[in-house]
């Protein structure tokens, strides 16, 4: 493994002036199940580690109907899958967080440092752009709140500044007749990164569409969101046809390209088959 400097500050304010003083090759750690990994294989410059583990308030974790979900930076995957209150709100996110990696790494890898290792395929990326979830980031002078859908600026790529760290996310509470889901295709059932992730939060309202929200992974430089293909369901009737072409905006909106997972062609029409089943098992799950 490569060397460098460890670092373990004991505030927020001591880990953001470090960030900004050490620039680019300084990185945070938190799970560390990536960022390990990928300095062994000298795939990641990093000439310091900046551990955030002992800084107090980053273990915030709450989840109910009145507040929604609240997760902190150091707030493993294994926690919220394993969370009845998680699972009976968000079963999108749950369904998400079982499928990253193996047991062992969901028990060390952070939800946030999923997001904020900002790759298309991640899985917990597109139910929680679904559901409306914010990140909140500090920095020296205080905290900003970014929408999650905004925060990514390419593959490994976000809006965060120097010296910036984000401290959790937070997603709104369900909304009345509301329901949701995530579906992750890949080439096999486990350890597998997403060829297509489709998510899809709704709400019903006299048989019609009240709101809808498509969020896509694995077909773009950054997750997205299919604002076509919603503004086709908003406000109708979720006829077998309407759904149809859903699925075939939500299609043209992709952009995949093609790797030794699947060609763009095939991840194309993936989009329009999962978007089909995703809003089907949304509806069934509205009660």
């Amino acid at each position: 493994m490569k060397r460098f400097e460890y670092h373990e500050p004991a505030s927020l304010e001591e880990a953001s002036r470090l960030l900004a003083e050490l620039g680019a090759t300084a990185q945070v750690l938190a799970g560390g199940t990536d960022l390990l990994v990928e300095i062994r294989e000298h795939l990641r410059p990093v000439t310091h580690v900046v551990n955030i583990k002992r800084i107090p308030g980053l273990r915030d974790f709450a989840c109910d109907e009145a507040q929604g979900l609240r997760v902190g930076a150091l707030i493993t995957a294994r926690e919220v899958e394993t969370s009845p209150q998680v699972a009976r709100l968000f079963p999108n996110l749950v369904s998400a967080v079982s499928q990253l990696g193996s047991i062992q790494v969901r028990n060390r890898a952070t939800v946030v440092g999923n997001i904020c290792r900002a790759s298309p395929s991640a899985d917990t990326l597109p139910p929680l752009i679904a559901d409306g979830a914010r990140l909140s980031v500090f920095n020296g002078n205080g905290e900003r709140s970014i929408a999650l859908e905004e925060f990514f600026t390419g593959p490994g790529r976000t809006v965060l500044r120097p010296g910036e760290i984000v401290t959790g996310i937070s997603v709104p509470p369900p909304g009345a007749h509301s329901g949701r889901a995530y579906i992750k295709h890949g080439r096999r059932k486990a350890m597998e990164l997403a060829t297509v992730g489709v998510a899809v939060t709704l709400e019903r309202e006299a048989g019609h569409c009240r709101e809808i929200r498509i969020a896509l992974g694995a077909v773009a430089p950054t997750p997205i969101r299919a604002r076509e293909a919603e503004a086709l369901l908003r406000g109708e009737a979720f006829t077998p046809e309407r759904v149809a072409a859903v699925a075939e905006a939500a299609m043209t909106e992709s952009t995949p390209i093609s790797n030794v997972r699947a060609s763009a062609e095939y991840r194309r029409e993936m989009v329009g088959v999962l978007t089909r089943r995703a809003i089907t098992l949304a509806m069934e799950a509205i009660q």
